[in-house]
This record gives structure tokens, C-alpha cells and sequence, in this order.
């Protein structure tokens, strides 16, 4: 591309070239047919005029008297008529036409005619020289080609030169991310020192293979996290199934019918729980209304029964643009998460702060290092055992609830307490209040038999949670 783009430029800058060189030789011929008319005329006016004449610069020469007759002529022409028979038919003393060929000569001449005014009459002066093409003559045309063809191999050979110098880094980035697989994620491409765009894409790619070894090992351990946690109740239930099974008699069915059953609520939970974090993870649409926060809240603490006391601090008027199913999700999994951890009472607070809607739940048992308050939000993160994986988890609810709040624009975190866990969901309140809404407490209701999905979630209503989409945390 470069040395056909380098060949175009030559091309151009010959035929301008060129066409000077023919002008050049256009008035060169001028000029040599006014330096004969020069010499000649002191020869005709004065005489004598020698019968056979030097040609000079030019081609040929002759010269007509008064009466037409030629008088003078260069060796060729002697004894010739004349070589033309044109002149100027008004006061121009010169004109000049194309003869091919011109009377006694060969070739397309350019014949100039000159008026030389005598005695008698008008004598004519025909000097005639080659018809200069455009171009000039071939030694032009040789040298604009040597030139263009010269210049051309010198350009292309020292853009090529500086290309293959400045596509090195590129070379061995791509190099590199060629041989990168998922067993070697570890690896990253060299950074050039020089030339500093390609430096920042060495960065960039380097960013990117980071985030994806990050995300390849949490993938890892996710996925063993939830083998683990499947694998237990799995292997309870054949144990239970493989015993009654061995002692028929012995066994006391409904008891073993019950730790069977309990079993498959708990791996009916976790699939539920990985089933909301896929479709979180593939960014379901979310159902939008205007909903006023403090009546959801209210109406979901209402509607179910708590063994520790709820305490509330509701503020109406709170309005934001959400998905009712999922924010009471984050609301059922905060309590979920609360009450298994509280000593006697849970707080519940919601207020409007500028343009951002807070809901607040605050224990009052242990509470989070501060340095777990990022880690809690994993998907299966197992910390102590009596604020982590205590019976009736899953490890996902708080993962699930920050998907949730992130997927509206929002935010969910531990925020510093005087005593217990404070868990804090901001979340962008709306302009407007919403007009009545028929289907809104009809829709907040439907979690009681489930996620939203059409999977119904078993247990008791205060241990259930549901199903929404997206990324990586735990509870």
C-alpha cells in the first residue's frame, strides 16, 4: 500500500515533469528558429546571400524572394521547391504550422515562416525544426522514470524498515496472546518502552488477562464452593436411603422420611440460589415501577412472622424506579441474614437522603471485621461458622441481594455500628410519585410462593428466599 501510494506520487510529480520539460523544448525550438531568423535577415538585406546555407541550430532553411523563388536553402533543400507555402496574411511578421513532412524533408516538421521586407517586395524565411512532443524528448521521459522508479524503492524500503521496526511490540504481544491458554492465564505480554500507544495497549491487554485470571480462579473456586455444598446434603440423603434400605424393621420411617426431605429442601435452596445468580449473571430485564420503599418494606414485614423483634423506622414518600420482586428479594435476604444472627432485636429503617433512597438493617448480634465486610458478599464465603454457614443458608443470599441492588444502579454494603451488622442498601429514588397501583401489592405478594420465576422455594415463610440474576457474592 505505501509503495503503491509512494509509485502515485511519483506518477504525478513525472507527467508535471514532464510537461515542463516539454514546454522548455517547445520554447527552446522558439528560440533557435528566432536566433536563424536573426541571422539570416543581415544576409538578405544586405547581401550577398550565398546560395547554399548553414542550417545551424535548426533542421532546414530556405529562402523565398518577392516572386516566390527559392534563392537560398540549406544542402538538403537545394534545388527543392519550397517547403511550405503558408505566410502571414496580415502585419504578424511570423507564423509557424505542422507539415508531416514539410516539402523535401522527412518527419513532421514545425516550419516557422518569417516576413523579411525588401525593395522589391516580401521575401519569406522558412526554418523548420522537429515537432517537440509533450513530454520533451526521451531523455526526460528516462529520467522521470529513473527518478520515480528510484524514489519509490528508497520510500517503500524505509517504510517498510520503520514498520517492521514499529510492529515488533505488536508482533510480540500477538505472540504471546497466541500461546496464552486457561492453564497458563499467569502469563502477560511485554510492555515496549517506546512508542506510546503501543505501551498502553500492552497495559490494557495486561489489565484485561488480570481481570480474567481473577475471574477464571473465582470461577474455580465457585464452582468447587458449590460442589462442596451440594455434595453434603446428597451424600446425608444416600446415607439415610442406603441405612433404611439395610434395616427396613429398624427403621423409623417418618423420622428418616423427614431428614430426607429436609435434605432436598436444602439442595432445592441451592439450586434456587444458583438459578437466580445465572439469570442475575445474564442481566434479565428488569421489571420496572415507581414504588414507594417504605410501604414495600412495611408491607413485607407485615405480612411475615419473625422469632426476634423487628424494630421499625419507616418513612413514606421514599420513591424509587425498581423491580418490586427483586428489591423485596435483598429486603427477605437482609432479614434472612439478621435474624440468624441476632441476639433479640432487628432494625429497619428507610429514608430519603437527597437523591438516593437508604434501607438500613441492623442486628444487634456479633456483627463483621471490618476486614470481611467485602469478602461477605461472595458467593459461598465461609467465615466463622456462626456468622456464615449456619444452618439454613446457602451462602448466597447476600452474593444474590448486591447483585440485585447492582443491577439497580445501587449499592449494598456493611457500613460501622455501635453493635451487631449494618447492612445498607442505597439505591437512586425516582422524580415522581407512582399513581395507584393494583398490581403492586399482588406482585410483592407472589414471593411468598416463590422467586418471580415459577420456582417455589419450600419451608416456612420466614426462612424462605427467591430467585433474581448476576454476579459473584455470598451469605
Amino acid at each position: 500500500m505505501t509503495g503503491a501510494l509512494a509509485a502515485l506520487v511519483c506518477v504525478g510529480v513525472s507527467v508535471l515533469f514532464l510537461l515542463f520539460a516539454g514546454t522548455k523544448a517547445a520554447d527552446s525550438a522558439l528560440e533557435r528558429s528566432i536566433g536563424t531568423w536573426n541571422r539570416m535577415v543581415p544576409l538578405i538585406t544586405q547581401g550577398p546571400l550565398p546560395p547554399v546555407l548553414r542550417s545551424g541550430r535548426v533542421e532546414a532553411i530556405q529562402v523565398l524572394n518577392a516572386q516566390g523563388r527559392v534563392v537560398a536553402a540549406t544542402p538538403q533543400l537545394v534545388g527543392k521547391p519550397p517547403m511550405a507555402t503558408f505566410r502571414s496574411t496580415n502585419s504578424i511578421v511570423r507564423t509557424t504550422r505542422v507539415l508531416c513532412p514539410p516539402a523535401g524533408l522527412k518527419g513532421c516538421m514545425r516550419v516557422f515562416a518569417w516576413k523579411v521586407y525588401q525593395p522589391d517586395g516580401v521575401w519569406l524565411l522558412y526554418a523548420a525544426v522537429p515537432v517537440v512532443p509533450w513530454y520533451g524528448d526521451t531523455t526526460a521521459v528516462f529520467l522521470a522514470i529513473s527518478v520515480s522508479l528510484l524514489v519509490t524503492t528508497m520510500m517503500t524500503a524505509w517504510i517498510f524498515r520503520d514498520l517492521t521496526k514499529v510492529m515488533a511490540p505488536v508482533n510480540a504481544i500477538r505472540a504471546e496472546l497466541a500461546e496464552i491458554t486457561a492453564t497458563g492465564l499467569d502469563r502477560r505480554v511485554p510492555v515496549p518502552r517506546k512508542y506510546k500507544e503501543f505501551k498502553s495497549l500492552a497495559e490494557t491487554v495486561n489489565d484485561t488477562l488480570d481481570r480474567l485470571e481473577g475471574a477464571y480462579q473465582q470461577l474455580g473456586r465457585f464452582t468447587s464452593d458449590a460442589s462442596h455444598d451440594l455434595r453434603s446434603p446428597i451424600t446425608a440423603i444416600r446415607a439415610q436411603l442406603e441405612e433404611a434400605l439395610m434395616f427396613p424393621q429398624d427403621t423409623r420411617w417418618p423420622k428418616m422420611t423427614a431428614g430426607v426431605l429436609a435434605g432436598v429442601d436444602r439442595l432445592q435452596a441451592i439450586v434456587t440460589d444458583l438459578l437466580t445468580l445465572a439469570r442475575l449473571d445474564a442481566r434479565t430485564p428488569l421489571n420496572r415501577h415507581p414504588t414507594d420503599l417504605g410501604q414495600l418494606v412495611d408491607d413485607e414485614l407485615d405480612r411475615r412472622t419473625y422469632r426476634t423483634a423487628i424494630v421499625k423506622d419507616l418513612r413514606q414518600n421514599v420513591f424509587i424506579d425498581c423491580d418490586r420482586l427483586r428489591i423485596t428479594r435483598v429486603l427477605v435476604n437482609l432479614l434472612d441474614n439478621a435474624e440468624r444472627h441476632a441476639t433479640s432485636e432487628i432494625t429497619v429503617s428507610v429514608r430519603a437522603d437527597g437523591q438516593t433512597a437508604t434501607l438500613e438493617v441492623l442486628d444487634d448480634g456479633a456483627g463483621i471485621a471490618a476486614e470481611h465486610r467485602e469478602i461477605i458478599f461472595d458467593r459461598f464465603t465461609r467465615l466463622d461458622a456462626s456468622r456464615n454457614r449456619d444452618a439454613g443458608g446457602t451462602g448466597l443470599g447476600l452474593a444474590i441481594a448486591r447483585e440485585i441492588a447492582e443491577a439497580h444502579e445501587g449499592t449494598l454494603t456493611i457500613q460501622d455500628s455501635e453493635g451487631g451488622a449494618r447492612f445498607v442498601l442505597r439505591l437512586p429514588t425516582c422524580d415522581h410519585s407512582p399513581a395507584a397501583d393494583p398490581h403492586g401489592s399482588s406482585e410483592t405478594r407472589s414471593l411468598s410462593a416463590g422467586d418471580g420465576g415459577g420456582e417455589p422455594r419450600p419451608g416456612p415463610p420466614a426462612r424462605r428466599s427467591w430467585t433474581i440474576p448476576h454476579l459473584r457474592r455470598g451469605a
